[in-house]
């Protein structure tokens, strides 16, 4: 590592086969965690280039545990997260949704590196066991149309990095990572970016996988469609910019879809909204999400068909059931 870290300290960049060798020892807990440390905080004083999230993405997806899902087309819808705003946890709320709705999603998650409540903190609050063994996710796909992969259990160089990123706090490549190593390979995604730098590296690397995809990104710094502000959404074939009203119907304030203090509250409000007692603000963000989504998979005439069937899907309670079939197979 120290090689490395001399090399990247007179500012060069590493190319991709020297990305991936690097992840692959954190990977295989080889170096310390000052080391793991000071090489976090390069990519903390500059950008990561395409080339060295090329080679960190084949190190994460050549260690990864595989998960084979028998071909189902599975959508997943997932954060980059570290914007900094806490919001509740949206895309989690919007794959519940999207499940209800008919499509089955492969949710892959994390805990919170910057923010109170990411996705495994409010699916561990809920009820649910992580686990990475094939026939259990297959099962829960099956029954619920909703599986969850806790990150960590997939990929040892996010177990081991896992610490270093919570006592940084503070959002690093790894938030890149993310979204970009589900185990399924799921042929939709729709991925939230907290700036229009990582929207312009998704578009990117997502034209490489051959899946079909949704990038979003408000322009006022949210990772998904906060509908605070016009949402920038680039897809295989273009992008546009949309309105809070064309989007959800109206703009709603920040204040709205603020996610509480402590984890607790983030699994409290996520089972309200999902009982159908969130507030209207609550509920058009989740369901533009949602919308979002389904449209992506690109089995809806349009936009407003994708929102219809996201509000059916809340409002019948079906969305709902998902989750709690999900929580009683546990």
């Amino acid at each position: 590592m120290k090689k490395i870290l001399q090399f990247l300290f007179e500012h060069k960049t590493l190319s991709r086969a020297m990305a991936r060798e690097a992840l692959t020892n954190i990977g295989k807990a080889m170096y310390n965690e000052h080391e793991i440390t000071a090489f976090m905080t390069v990519y903390l004083m500059r950008s990561v280039t395409i080339e060295e999230l090329h080679g960190f993405r084949d190190a994460l997806l050549e260690l990864c545990v595989p998960v084979n899902l028998d071909g189902d087309k599975v959508l997943d819808i997932v954060g980059t997260g570290g914007d900094g705003k806490n919001t509740f946890n949206i895309s989690t709320l919007a794959c519940f949704i999207v499940a209800g709705a008919g499509q089955k999603v492969a949710k892959h998650g994390n805990y919170g590196a910057s923010s109170i409540s990411g996705a495994s903190n409010v699916m561990e609050q809920l009820g649910y066991k992580f686990k990475n063994n094939n026939d259990a996710l297959r099962k829960e796909i099956d029954k619920a149309g909703i599986c969850f992969l806790h990150a960590p259990l997939f990929h040892p160089a996010l177990k081991v990095v896992g610490p270093i990123r919570k006592n940084l706090g503070m959002r690093t490549f790894f938030n890149m990572l993310g979204p970009m190593v589900n185990p399924v390979d799921p042929a939709y995604q729709l991925v939230g970016v907290y700036n229009l730098e990582m929207a312009r590296i998704y578009n990117y690397l997502l034209q490489e996988t051959g899946r079909q995809f949704t990038i979003i990104h408000s322009l006022d710094g949210y990772d998904e469609i906060s509908l605070t502000s016009d949402t920038k959404v680039i897809t295989n074939f273009g992008e546009q910019l949309f309105t809070p009203e064309q989007l959800g119907k109206r703009m709603v304030n920040p204040s709205d879809i603020y996610g509480g203090n402590t984890v607790e509250e983030s699994a409290k409000l996520f089972r309200k909204i999902l009982d159908g007692n969130g507030s209207w603000a609550q509920n058009a963000v989740v369901i533009a999400n949602a919308a979002m989504a389904l449209q992506s998979t690109g089995r809806y005439t349009s936009y407003e068909s994708a929102y219809s069937a996201a509000v059916e899907s809340l409002e019948s309670g079906k969305a709902k059931a998902s989750l709690d079939i999900l929580i009683q197979l546990q």
